[in-house]
């Protein structure tokens, strides 16, 4: 699979000498909807900056649609929308004319039609010719995704752009999104709605403390990485002196349930069947038997506390 973006042994140190990014690598396959998750302080808005060119890295190479993006910087951004977590337009200008003057920024004609579909799809029309002053932290937020999307770029990078923005119209700009990605175009997004990252991305990078923990497919993530339980639940309080029968398992109790850990073999089989015949040979019959498979979050959770230096 082409990829949009290559990033080779990354790394970036603030004169403070604090490292924010330590040796990433990282490959963003074309026409993918990536999600870049970390914790905050992880290194997620450092690795946006130098690609958005806010920010030199140390060391590293990136390579964007087969370009170098440090050397070639004027054919990368007429190629790349960013959203960033700041606010970032002269707030004296009405919408209509900051989407004008971004499309001659960014080396293009203004596209009359494509600016009043941005300003309609993304509930701006009414506010159009308004001053930008006027409008709401939300109306701000999305002014800036139709500002990266005025020049019709391949890749659309969307650092945290539902800030602010209520739940309904959350939904209506990712179905926008949706429709973006189906037509071809690459987005990378950042947030903390890790929900929202796994119903629509699929492919998933994790970074903690500057370096890349996991970058795969989020099927691949889910499946490979994500681990399930089983859950036997009972009538009564589950005592805790089970446990040390069970330890092949590492059972835990919650009340009248036991959670067991499944693992897989080689062919992705789980041992569901040996941690059942161990439970009810300790515990007995249950009242009800069910299998928990860890969702984004919880793999996320679990992955970067593990990493905590």
């Amino acid at each position: 699979m082409t990829a949009a973006l290559t990033v080779q042994g990354l790394t970036k140190t603030y004169k403070n000498g604090k490292k924010a990014l330590s040796g990433v690598d990282l490959s963003v396959p074309e026409g993918s909807f990536f999600a870049l998750l970390g914790p905050n302080g992880a290194g997620k808005s450092t690795l946006i900056n130098i690609l958005a060119d806010t920010v030199k890295p140390s060391s590293g190479q990136v390579s964007f649609l087969g370009h170098d993006l440090f050397s070639e910087r004027r054919w990368c951004k007429q190629r790349l929308g960013v959203v960033p977590q700041e606010i970032a337009f002269d707030p004296f200008f009405a919408p209509r004319d900051i989407l004008k003057i971004m499309s001659g920024m960014f080396g293009v004609k203004p596209d009359i039609a494509w600016i009043d579909e941005l300003l309609n799809r993304l509930e701006l029309s009414e506010h159009a010719d308004k001053n930008a002053r006027q409008l709401s932290g939300g109306m701000r937020r999305r002014l800036l995704v139709a500002q990266a999307l005025v020049h019709k770029p391949k890749v659309v990078i969307l650092d945290e752009p539902t800030a602010g923005v209520d739940v309904e119209l959350r939904k209506r700009l990712w179905g926008f999104m949706r429709e973006l990605n189906a037509n071809g175009t690459t987005i990378l997004l950042t947030t903390h709605y890790l929900e929202e990252a796994e119903e629509l991305c699929d492919h998933v990078a994790i970074i903690n403390q500057g370096k890349l923990l996991t970058s795969q497919s989020m099927k691949g993530l889910l499946n490979t990485v994500g681990s399930s339980a089983l859950v036997l639940e009972y009538a009564e309080d589950v005592a805790n002196e089970s446990l040390s029968k069970l330890t092949a398992f590492s059972p835990r109790i919650d009340a009248n349930k036991i959670f067991l850990c499944l693992k897989k073999d080689a062919s992705g089989q789980n041992n569901f069947n040996a941690a059942y015949q161990a439970a009810i040979q300790v515990l007995g019959e249950a009242q009800s038997v069910s299998v928990q498979n860890e969702d984004l979050e919880d793999v996320f959770l679990r992955l970067t506390n593990e990493h905590q230096s």
